[in-house]
């Protein structure tokens, strides 16, 4: 794994950095660290580990709450100047397809862990390695995590990283997403109110 590019792309948000990173320079679906001008890695940066969700980052699906967390995220890193990065682990590593297999087997009533289940996958199969070695690449050794997971936490502590502060994401939830929250809070771990 490497940095294949780095690139700039002007947004109504202002100017971001984006950092392509991949085994191979013709790989399509790099993992990416996006971030504003001024990230100084010699402070305490504030960073944002994401998990592609094509459903709830491009289409803001109601089902999950990854679409808010990324926009709410992304706000605090341009106030911040901090680090989104963003790793290709769609559906919690199980991929777009198998993911919308899931939502068909939720929609006939079994939660998110049991769709994944049924499907022969854990309830969670991602790993944060990738993140912890774009952090290092960075130059960053010490964090402020936005999340609510505390697998990142863990991992990414056990991977080098200092963490300093983790903050919430408080997300409301809504009719279509309250249940799968309260799994993953119940169920996964997650620190939710």
């Amino acid at each position: 794994m490497q940095k294949q590019v780095h690139s700039s792309i002007p947004t109504p948000q202002g100017q971001w950095f984006i950092d392509a990173y991949a085994d191979d320079p013709s790989e399509l679906m790099p993992h990416l660290a996006i971030y504003p001008p001024g990230l100084d890695p010699e402070q305490v940066v504030v960073v944002r580990v994401h998990s592609e969700c094509f459903t709830g980052d491009m289409l803001h699906s109601l089902r999950c709450d990854c679409g808010e967390q990324l926009s709410r995220s992304l706000a605090v890193i341009a106030k911040e100047k901090g680090v989104l990065i963003y790793l290709r682990q769609e559906g919690r590593g199980i991929g777009l397809i198998n993911k919308l297999k899931a939502y068909n087997l939720q929609d006939q009533g079994l939660n998110t862990i049991d769709a994944n289940h049924q499907l022969g996958f854990e309830s969670d199969e991602r790993t944060y390695e990738i993140a912890s070695f774009i952090l290092e690449d960075l130059g960053i050794k010490r964090i402020k995590l936005l999340t609510n997971n505390p697998e990142k936490v863990s991992s990414l502590t056990e991977q080098g990283i200092e963490i300093v502060d983790r903050i919430p994401i408080r997300i409301e939830p809504n009719e279509d997403n309250e249940a799968y929250l309260q799994v993953k809070r119940d169920v996964m771990g997650h620190l939710l109110d």
